[in-house]
């Protein structure tokens, strides 16, 4: 397999195990793929804005994420680029948010390091900032 099918790979994996955690699972399968000094970036002015350093940052990020969400948060995966240790997917989210049904588009940009299997580095990429924003705001903790 070369570095651009495992990057893919990888990414596939974080995918299928943060679908479990969204779903109220634990989150240790997700921390397993993710480097000590992960860095997640999430722009925007809500809740879960923010670049978030760390495991322990992305950690806290996660559960608020799925706080916010009463752990219905699901994510469809859909094309995806990738070059050596990098990949970028279009996602489908949706949720409840605030009591109410709501989708949103985003692209993840993955930096990883296959050799290690660990995702270094994301990007979430909201294809309507607004938008984005005033979801993620609508149920704030």
């Amino acid at each position: 397999m070369g570095s651009g099918e495992a990057s893919v790979e990888l990414v596939a994996e974080l995918h299928r195990r943060q679908a479990a955690m969204y779903a109220g699972e634990s989150l240790d399968p997700v921390l397993e793929l993710l480097a000590n000094d992960i860095v997640w970036h999430v722009p925007g002015r809500s809740p879960i804005a923010g670049d978030h350093r760390g495991i322990e940052q992305v950690v806290a990020y996660f559960k608020k994420r799925r706080a916010l969400a009463s752990e219905t948060m699901r994510m469809l995966p859909g094309e995806l680029v990738s070059a050596g240790g990098a990949v970028a997917q279009f996602v489908e989210g949706g949720a409840i948010l605030g009591g109410v049904q709501v989708s949103w588009q985003t692209f993840g940009v993955y930096r990883v390091d296959v050799e290690q299997w660990r995702i270094r580095e994301v990007w979430l990429v909201p294809l309507d900032g607004d938008l984005f924003d005033r979801l993620w705001s609508a149920s704030s903790l």
